[in-house]
């Protein structure tokens, strides 16, 4: 079982954001968990979302498409998908698959939260 931590910020006084930061290991046994965070999330509370990797150490191709998947709901609800803070571990993965040039990666969330793109709901 994974540890998620949610948090919810409201931007321009109408745009709201959640933020996720997943705790632990991202890979085959919990990254089901996640993706479900992240659909219920996506569907019922906002299409935009900051995943905070901050704490996941370990990510397999399971975690990757778990975040993939997340990326695409965000942008079928014309939404914004961001990743920050990512673990040095973790962020070789992201390298190695070149991931990183899939998702928009932030240093910080606080970045992350005050970033826009113009790309934003509208990811080529």
């Amino acid at each position: 079982m994974i540890q998620i931590e949610q948090k919810t910020h409201t931007k321009d006084g109408d745009k709201t954001v959640i933020v996720l930061s997943p705790n632990g290991r991202l890979d085959i046994t919990t990254a089901w968990q996640f993706r479900l965070k992240l659909q219920e999330c996506i569907s019922k509370l906002s299409p935009h979302v900051v995943v905070n990797l901050g704490k996941v150490n370990f990510i397999d191709s399971s975690g990757l498409t778990s975040l993939v998947a997340g990326m695409r709901d965000a942008d079928k609800g014309k939404g914004s998908f961001r990743i920050c803070n990512v673990h040095p571990e973790a962020k070789l993965v992201f390298e190695v698959t070149m991931m990183d040039s899939v998702f928009e990666i932030f240093e910080t969330e606080d970045e992350a939260l005050n970033s826009d793109d113009v790309r934003e709901g509208n990811r080529a």
